[in-house]
């Protein structure tokens, strides 16, 4: 049953990372605002200015708390 329920929180710990990820837009979608500076081109798959911080710990801390939870109670049964 502890494996189960490990196996289940980790999934559900990168499940939830991923539609976090997916809830913030496309990556190929230009960002929401332009920057001024910029002249305007055509559009292509490369974002403008769009950052990595769909990768921050502020939107994903519950997926990690769960797959850590997943992870110590399937690493407690082979250690048992």
């Amino acid at each position: 049953m502890i494996v189960i329920l490990g196996a289940l929180l980790t999934i559900a710990g990168v499940m939830y990372m991923a539609g976090a990820t997916l809830r913030r837009g496309r990556l190929s979608d230009p960002a929401p605002h332009p920057a001024p500076n910029l002249p305007a081109s055509r559009p292509t798959l490369e974002p403008r200015r769009r950052g990595l911080g769909f990768l921050g710990l502020s939107q994903n801390w519950p997926g990690l708390v769960m797959m850590a939870i997943g992870l110590i109670l399937l690493l407690s049964v082979v250690v048992l």
